[in-house]
Order: structure tokens, then sequence, then C-alpha cells
């Protein structure tokens, strides 16, 4: 039985489907390796896991590939290397969506590993600022998880060596129901329902249905709870997510903060479990906190990797889910409406170069412009979706070429 369910969605161009790795309401996760391993440039790794489900049911799937699309260059979320349809046994279409392969399991799996004990502080704390920075990174971009729980933040090797550091660096994963940030939008405040799992949704997501970017740090505050003391933030007396949830949405109770932890410990669940999510710390002012300042930086990265040039013009391109949200995001991340400026150059500035290019090559002679312009488009991710490669060439037995070259640069604002 078990070799029928590892080949029943087929194997993709470059990959074999290996073992069922997990499995939830959106489909299974399958390990998968590389058919030729000894390529030395294929973009895919050794071994990914492949989140699958037929086309007909992979919305969520779907979601989550065009998330990570637009927030891809984080080494704190995990990786997307593209996605590709296959067909089942069946003749189904189905969609899979190549990820990082998480080799050291969940976070759930390791919190659960060392039972009522939990986990040292110090490992607490190292994955504690691995997914500050990560979510951190998916607010600035205008990103809410709405799905923060230990299931959800897999743990890849660190590959740190030489340097006191977790074993494991975490990743944050499962963006299928994250949710763009709503921006001063109280005509369509309250939305019909909430997403996520009962345990570790705010009060607000609870009463009022709101889910924004301080719902995901009331999550955190729940995973690090749970972390520490290797329980779950509410006690589980009653099984009924409806019990839980009254509890969480009602009165003024919060998660219980044993005494015994230390005292930077302390205070930054409690920067977390703050009811009115106005007052309730954000992930940037949680990554100065003592509790996660002055650790040694797992892989020499302080900071997220900046995302390519050419990535942000897929990150400004991107299609809101309902009018009221924003349509853009400029090159620094800042929002922009639609009715604010993107830079664009009117015909005013081309001119004054174009009679600036003139008057350069006709000092030096006459001149001959050739432009390539290659256009590559593709649905693996690596680099560029769209490459756009214009070149300037100057005869051969010019003077220009005796002397200093002017180099041609041009970028063209998305939209344009």
């Amino acid at each position: 039985m078990e070799t029928k369910s590892v080949n029943e969605f087929g194997d993709g161009v470059a990959w074999y489907r290996g073992a069922m790795v997990g499995k939830g309401s959106f489909g299974c996760v399958y390990l998968a390796t590389l058919k030729n391993q000894k390529l030395n440039y294929s973009y895919f790794p050794t071994v990914m896991a492949v989140k699958s489900a037929e086309v007909s049911i992979s919305g969520s799937i779907q979601k989550e590939r065009e998330v990570l699309n637009n927030i891809k260059g984080c080494p704190y979320i995990i990786r997307c290397f593209g996605d590709e349809t296959t067909t089942g046994k069946n003749g189904a279409m189905v969609y899979n969506l190549l990820l990082e392969y998480g080799s050291g399991g969940t976070l759930a799996e390791r919190i659960e590993k060392f039972g009522s004990n939990g986990l040292c502080e110090f490992e607490v704390r190292n994955h504690t600022r691995s997914m500050l920075r990560g979510l951190n990174y998916i607010h600035t971009i205008g990103y809410v998880h709405c799905d923060m729980k230990p299931d959800n933040v897999l743990l890849v090797p660190n590959s740190n060596e030489g340097k006191k550091s977790a074993e494991f660096k975490a990743k944050i994963g499962d963006l299928g129901l994250a949710k763009r940030e709503k921006v001063q939008s109280k005509k369509r405040r309250l939305e019909p329902y909430w997403r996520g799992t009962p345990m570790y949704l705010s009060p607000e997501a609870v009463s009022d249905n709101v889910q924004e970017c301080p719902a995901d740090i009331w999550a955190l505050g729940c995973i690090v709870l749970e972390m520490l003391t290797g329980k779950p933030p509410w006690d589980r007396e009653e099984d009924n997510a409806e019990d839980v949830l009254r509890k969480i949405g009602g009165g003024h109770e919060l998660p219980r903060i044993p005494e015994n932890l230390s005292k930077e410990a302390k205070d930054f669940l409690k920067g977390c479990f703050v009811r009115n999510p106005r007052y309730r710390w954000t992930a940037e002012m949680l990554l100065t906190h003592p509790f996660v300042d002055g650790l040694i930086d797992d892989e020499g990265v302080e900071q997220p990797q900046e995302v390519e040039d050419i990535n942000v013009i897929d990150s400004i391109l991107l299609v809101t889910e309902s009018d009221d949200e924003l349509a853009y995001y400029s090159e620094d991340w800042s929002y922009a409406s639609e009715d604010e400026s993107l830079g664009y150059w009117s015909e005013e500035d081309y001119e004054q170069i174009e009679d600036e290019m003139t008057s350069y090559f006709a000092e030096e002679g006459t001149f001959k412009v050739e432009k390539n312009i290659t256009v590559i488009s593709s649905t693996i991710d690596g680099g560029s979706d769209h490459i756009l490669d214009p070149s300037v060439k100057v005869p051969s037995g010019s003077p220009s070429n005796n002397s200093s070259k002017c180099p041609l640069s041009i970028t063209i604002p998305a939209g344009v």
C-alpha cells in the first residue's frame, strides 16, 4: 500500500517521488530526489520536499506558491524552487510545489522529543530569533502568516561551524493561509472567518475575526512558551476547540507563564501576550529584546539576504485579493497606493538622455546602436523570471574604442 501512495501522483521531469513525509488538509508532502544527481549545474538540490494535490483541490498550495514568490530572499523562510504539474496514475493532473527539505523535522516533533522538560533556553532563544527574523521580513513586505505554530516551523541543518550555535536553524513554512495585511480598511475590518489553529489564535482573531501582524506575534509567544515548557499554551483539560476559543476570546485570561523561567524569557513572553493588539510588541521590537539579542549569528547572517532587483519587479506586479488592499509595493518595501508615483520616466527624461548620448558620441565620431533583447520565462525560481539584456555596441575602428568606454545602464521601472 505504501508503494502505491508514493507513486500515485507520478514523478517530475527531473526528480523521483519518494516516501510520504507529511499529510494535511492541503494535500500530501513527499520526499523527492534528483534523477541525475551528478549534474553539477542543476538548480535543484539533491533532496527536496514536494507538496502535492490534484489540481482541482490545490488552491491552498497554489496560494502558497504565490506568497513564496513574493517574499523570496529571506534565509529564515523555507525556499521554493518552483512548481510542476504531473499526471497521476488515475490520469488526474497533479499540482506539485517544490520546497526546501527540513531534514531536522518540525519544531513540534522537536518539542515532543524532549517531553515536559522543554528545550534548553539557548536553543529556544536561537529558534525564536530565527522565527522573528522571518516574521519581520513577512510583515515588512505586507503579509500576515495567520497559521504560526510548531508544526509549521521546519528545522534545517545549521552549517555554521566553529562557533557555539544551535544544531538546526528554524525556518518558517506553510504559508498557504497567509494573507495581505489590511491597512486603514475599517469598512471591511471583520472577516467572515478566522484562519489557523485554535490553540495559537490571538484574542482579536477569536472575538473579532481580525488577523493582522500582531496576531502572528501572539502565536509566536505561544510557540516560545511551548518550547520552554514542553506544554501547549493552553491546558488541554478540554479537547473541545470551542472551549479553547471561549477561553482565548472571552475575559482577560492569558497563557500562564511559569515562575521558574528566566527573567528575560518571562519579560519577552509578556511582550507577546498583550490582549490589545495595538500595544503588543512588533517583530522588529522583539528582535532588540535581551532574550534574543546578542546571540552568535547562524551561518554568519546578521540580516536577511537582499532580494535581487529583478525579484523586486516581480513583487511590484501583485494581484490583490480585494480592492481595498494594497496594489503595489515599491523597491524599498514601503507602501505605495495606485495614485502615488512609482518613479516612471517621462518622455522628456528619455529625450534628455538621448540628447546627452548623441552629444557624447558626436564628439567621438559616428556610431551605431544595436539592441539585443532576450526574454526568458520560467516557472523555476532561481534568478529572474524576465531578463532584459540591452547592449550598446560601438563598431571597431571608431575613435571611441581607443578612449575610455562609456557604459550605458538603464533601469526600466515595472509597469513602463
